[in-house]
């Protein structure tokens, strides 16, 4: 058995699940293993040790991140839900989104996403969405009033929060901006003149 098998053995999945309405089959959890074995092998014959290591620890990552993921969809289930049933509840998590997210699974657009990353924080770090641009991934956002001291510290932080939710819900944000409490675009000036000139009257 090659040094990575027992990592393998850790990585394969226990049953195949379809990744997607575009799979055309669903992926098998023996194969799988095998050709992550594979891998780890041709990386350990390069005598590449760091490279080696680095690719047993990458399994080891996905699969921690995957685990958790799953054992947070067992929890979710299990616990007592609303009349809705579970589906709000995943929806409403950060971690099962990330992943529903990452293989294109999650049934809810961008937008929705987004307001679901700000009021998974408003209790402590209210903020919203004063615009979106779905071309560029520019998010742009307007700090609500926490009710605290307003120093910069505590706003950067509270910015941060938000920031980290969001990127969670929707990674697809790519840059986030921020406006503060009340600021409003200018409204554009009306100008008042006085009336055209008249003809000069003959004296």
């Amino acid at each position: 058995m090659s040094a990575g098998a027992t990592t393998v053995q850790a990585a394969a999945p226990q049953a195949g699940a379809p990744r997607g309405a575009a799979s055309a089959a669903v992926p098998n959890a023996e194969a799988t293993g095998r050709r992550v074995e594979e891998v780890l092998d041709r990386l350990a014959q390069r005598d590449d040790r760091e490279a080696s290591a680095a690719a047993e620890e990458l399994v080891r990552v996905l699969m921690d991140f995957y685990g958790a993921g799953l054992a947070r969809i067992m929890h979710l289930l299990g616990s007592g839900t609303d009349d809705d049933g579970p589906r709000t509840a995943l929806l409403g998590d950060d971690l099962v989104t990330s992943l529903l997210v990452l293989h294109d699974l999650h049934p809810e657009d961008t937008a929705a996403r987004i307001g679901r990353a700000l009021d998974s924080v408003r209790r402590q770090h209210p903020a919203e969405v004063a615009e979106f641009d779905g071309d560029t991934g520019t998010l742009r956002l307007r700090s609500g009033d926490s009710g605290g001291c307003g120093c910069p510290s505590t706003s950067r932080q509270a910015q941060q929060a938000v920031e980290a939710a969001v990127s969670c819900f929707a990674p697809e944000v790519t840059s986030m901006q921020w406006e503060a409490a009340g600021e409003r675009p200018e409204p554009a000036l009306l100008q008042i003149s006085r009336r055209p000139p008249t003809a000069a009257t003959a004296s």
